[in-house]
């Protein structure tokens, strides 16, 4: 990621974190858009963890709000599985890396950038660890 306001966005939340997140960035393929699906997919797959729970952004999957999102982290810890978030590039994610997928889930009904998706994602994972801890970022009582 190109140093800038989304860089800054997840660097912000990513301190946070702990553990602090690892990112493992691929990348960007060129050629068709079918084409461009199927490298980034291979090289996901190939970056994934063999026993990793495999969560993929994706916006045909479930929107839980930050409280179910919260419970669904608790539930992975307790499982053993560390959660591996895959974020597709402007293509999108390829049907192999879907198939793959433990689960699948979306930041809302909207389209949203790659780069800004990770920033996303670290602050729900921040939202998340907060409401696990009881601790008062989160504002259950906002609508």
């Amino acid at each position: 990621m190109k140093p800038g306001p989304e860089a800054a966005l997840y660097a912000h939340y990513a301190a946070r974190l702990r553990p602090p997140p690892e990112v493992t960035e691929i990348p960007e393929a060129r050629g068709s858009a079918a084409e461009v699906r199927r490298r980034e997919g291979a090289a996901l797959l190939a970056a994934l963890p063999t026993d990793a729970m495999a969560v993929a952004l994706d916006l045909g999957g479930d929107a839980p709000d930050s409280e179910a999102f919260a419970a669904m982290l608790s539930r992975w810890d307790d499982s053993g599985r560390t959660p591996c978030f895959l974020i597709g590039g402007a293509e999108g994610l390829d049907p192999a890396v879907l198939a793959r997928a433990d689960r699948r889930i979306a930041l809302g009904p909207m389209t949203w950038p790659h780069f800004l998706v990770r920033g996303m994602l670290a602050e729900q994972l921040y939202r998340a660890q907060a409401i696990r801890r009881n601790h008062p970022y989160h504002r259950a009582w906002r609508p």
